[in-house]
């Protein structure tokens, strides 16, 4: 529809209706209205994959890379197909809008929720969100460009209030979503933080840049839980209040319009942008959209598994990598995350895939029949007990794999009752007079020991194990957090001696209470093995084999939404394990399982080391394309990785008094390192693959198209023996700036593919807006006239070809 024919539809509406469509009729639902045509959208969370409206193991969702891994493509076509892939997803699971990408950044190596931002850089991240939000919307559905702004830590995330200054906002955090805009994004989602002392779902940054100089036509929608007040929020350029049916508009908002602190125009472009929203995705009126089409390319599975090995980086290898499946006749697989990976990040944003390739079942899968796979999982990691699963427990009413789900009335009879398949659930439909929810299992202990369980919720709960109390009590809530009330909450924990080969019948229970989330979580640790023994056994395994594939990673305690880590050390004895492995074996590959940087202290013993982030559903698959030379190790890093943590130049995130200052203004990431004359072990941009490469020449122009941007054209050579991809990096510096400037800044990239022994000439386009600096006296944005100083190669750190330029002139 054009705007005219929307504003007519708002304008058939009083007031009451039109408040009333301005805050969501449940959690994931926004409201119809029948007299416009108005039907529900759905809204759903989606950074590495579309859960839908229900928690529900049962019906699974393609689980793809995490967007720390995302990032490390440095490939916008793929991750447009990638994001094209969401958009499908969300019509299987009739999803209207996607909850992604998440443009915030890696501002500390401490940040909670790294997993879930693309970078540390302002340009990567725009870049590689664009793509995602192109192919999230060419199929209809909208993308949600978020948190909208300086959501970059998890301590206090609902009250922190973020202190920066104007150019800094200006130039690296609110970059990446000036993009979004510019890719046509058709949703914002506003942060619980505040900047500079106002709560971003109340801020004027929704008006000015957002829907005035940069022209966003979308709607903005607050994170869950995120508006809080009444007046100052609606008479902000906040739209649409989540969830619902219940918050601070409504019958407030209306009373607000009547007496005149709110005006009815800004009711009636906030619904305008809703029905807007509407017609784009097809909820207005007739149809649905665009439709889907077929997925191009072949299968979803293929792309996951390519996505794997694309955004696989290689940090260091002696030769060891790629190893010849021919000539290997025993492979040692280590760790525990070898057989358990982290495939997602903690937190809302988690979905039940179909199935799952561990890098065990990848790489026995890849192995001719005659090599001999041993697998030691080595020590245990420490970690608090997993929500029950299907390997672990029973229904023991069936007998299948899973647990018994239960809803009783206050005098103890059953209301409803379903076999389920994990230990981790949220409300299922409740009758009226529903009073507790109970999950029991069987567990069949292999021997005897002591075993810890665990319940997790709010309210009266308790914890029994063949009819003996373990937990009981009542639990009050302690957190405001949605994430931790509705799907974290706080476990108690009890041990209990079970006997080896004897089925032990595990009941759970929690009284529902308002206020107490929807949350119940059931949790098992079997006993811990001899520590001692598990390592020799490890490092017996290695020596044997001809080589050893070792993972090790962070645990869901260590790496998660709703807290910042305060270590980047691995968890449990992994590195005592790594070391011990590589003294035995010199051809040993680590393989690291993190969303974001840990310290490797054993990164120079090691033969080869690969990061994986958390690698979604075909984890296993495309790690073992790449370590027997399938595919080639694509990835590059989006962040940098210190040695440790005490090197890190920014690593501040928890606020001081309630507020948590960037001190370092825009020096952040690389721009840190280089600022203060630090070298980390491994710089943003790095990454090695399966061939050599030369630096020859650069040459730097002016646009071709006459345009105002520079063209740098770097000659690179393939120096190796295997066709390969490199991706060419271009850095502007101004050394002489007037004024304060990083010591130099990423301004470009692009990928070449380049047989053995032959050259090609990238061309890599650097924007104007590249040399911009934002003037916040004048308020406007300057370019300084002058000699430039142009950087080209693999990495922040590693830029052997240089050139001076004059920028162009800047237009008033």
């Amino acid at each position: 529809m054009t705007r005219d024919e929307l504003l007519k539809l708002v304008g058939t509406l009083d007031l009451v209706r039109k408040v009333g469509l301005l805050t969501g009729a449940t959690v994931w639902r926004t409201r119809a209205e029948p007299a416009v045509g108005l039907r529900e959208m759905v809204f759903s969370d989606g950074p590495a994959g579309v859960r839908g409206e229900e928690w529900d193991e049962r019906r699974p969702s393609l689980l793809l890379p995490s967007a720390s891994a995302l990032g490390s493509l440095w490939d916008e076509q793929l991750a447009g197909e990638l994001g094209e892939l969401l958009a499908l997803e969300a019509l299987r699971k009739k999803v209207h809008a996607v909850l992604a990408p998440t443009l915030n950044l890696h501002r500390s190596p401490l940040g909670g929720r790294h997993f879930e931002c693309l970078a540390e850089d302002p340009e990567l991240a725009a870049r590689t969100g664009a793509a995602l939000i192109r192919g999230i919307q060419a199929h209809g559905v909208a993308a949600t460009a978020k948190h909208y702004v300086a959501n970059d830590s998890e301590t206090e995330r609902l009250t922190l209030d973020v202190r920066v200054d104007e150019r800094t906002l200006r130039e690296v955090y609110l970059a990446p979503f000036e993009a979004a805009v510019r890719a046509g994004v058709w949703l914002v989602m506003s942060a619980y933080n505040g900047v500079n002392g106002t709560t971003m779902t109340a801020s004027d940054l929704l008006a000015e840049p957002l829907k005035g100089e940069w022209g966003f036509d979308g709607a903005v929608v607050s994170d869950w839980g995120a508006v809080r007040q009444t007046a100052q929020s609606a008479a902000a350029a906040q739209d649409l209040a989540m969830p619902g049916p219940d918050g601070p508009w409504g019958a407030a908002l209306v009373a607000a319009v009547l007496c005149g602190s709110v005006p009815e125009e800004a009711i009636d472009d906030k619904v305008l942008r809703l029905l807007t929203l509407a017609d784009r995705v097809g909820a207005l009126g007739g149809g649905r959209g665009i439709p889907s089409r077929a997925w191009p390319g072949g299968t979803a599975r293929c792309l996951l598994r390519r996505a794997v090995a694309a955004s696989t980086v290689l940090l260091r290898n002696e030769d060891v990598l790629p190893l010849d499946a021919a000539a290997l006749h025993s492979v040692a697989v280590i760790g525990r995350h070898a057989s358990a990976p982290r495939l997602q990040g903690g937190g809302s944003a988690g979905v039940f895939p179909p199935d799952v390739v561990t890098p065990l079942d990848g790489i026995r899968a890849r192995l001719p029949g005659r090599t001999r796979v041993l697998h030691a999982p080595g020590p245990d990691l420490g970690g608090l007990p997993l929500p029950l699963d299907p390997a672990r427990c029973e229904n023991p009413l069936t007998g299948e794999p899973g647990v018994l789900l239960r809803v009783l009335s206050a005098s103890g009879h059953e209301l409803y009752a379903e076999h389920r398949l994990s230990g981790r659930q949220l409300e299922p439909p409740l009758a009226p007079e529903a009073h507790t929810v109970e999950i029991s299992a069987l567990v069949r202990p292999a021997g005897d020991g002591k075993w810890t369980f665990g319940v997790g919720g709010y309210g009266r709960m308790s914890l029994a194990v063949d009819g003996q109390l373990l937990v009981e009590g009542e639990f009050a809530r302690d957190s405001e957090d949605p994430a931790v009330i509705h799907l974290d909450p706080p476990r108690r924990h009890a041990s209990v001696w079970l006997a080896g080969g004897q089925p032990a019948h595990v009941v759970a229970r929690r009284e529902l209470a308002p206020d107490t989330g929807r949350a119940v979580v059931v949790t098992a640790a079997e006993p811990e093995p001899d520590q001692e023994q598990a390592l020799a056994e490890a490092v017996e395994a290695a020596r044997q084999a001809d080589v050893a594939v070792v993972v090790v990673g962070t645990t869901e305690g260590s790496e998660s939404e709703g807290h910042d880590r305060t270590s980047l050390t691995l968890p449990g004895r992994q590195d005592e394990l790594v070391s011990a492995v590589a003294a035995a074996n010199p051809r040993t590959v680590v393989v690291v399982n993190s969303g974001g940087p840990v310290e490797l202290p054993w990164r120079e013993e090691a033969g080869a080391v690969l990061l994986s982030w958390f690698p979604g559903q075909e984890a296993g698959a495309g790690l073992a394309d790449v370590l027997l030379g399938q595919a080639e190790p694509g990835g590059r890093l989006p962040t940098t990785w210190g040695a440790a943590l005490a090197d890190a130049p920014v690593t501040h995130t928890r606020p001081q008094d309630g507020r948590l200052v960037y001190a370092e203004g825009l020096h952040i990431g690389y721009r840190a390192w280089l600022r203060a004359g630090r070298v980390p072990a491994y710089w943003f941009g790095h990454g090695l693959g399966y061939t050599t490469w030369s630096y020859e020449s650069l040459r730097v122009a002016g646009a071709h198209d006459g345009g105002e941007d520079l063209v740098a054209e770097v000659r690179v050579r393939n120096t190796g023996v295997r066709s390969g991809r490199e991706v060419v990096q271009v850095y502007l510096a101004r050394p002489d700036s007037a004024v304060e400037r990083p010591v130099r800044w990423l301004a470009g990239f692009t990928a070449v593919r380049v047989q053995p022994g032959q050259t090609v000439t990238a061309t890599v386009r650097i924007p104007a807006r590249m040399l911009r600096h934002w003037d916040t006296d004048a308020r406007a944005w300057r370019t300084e006239e002058g000699s430039w100083r142009i950087l080209a190669g693999r990495s922040a750190g590693d830029l052997p070809l240089t050139a001076t330029v004059r920028g162009p002139r800047e237009r008033r």
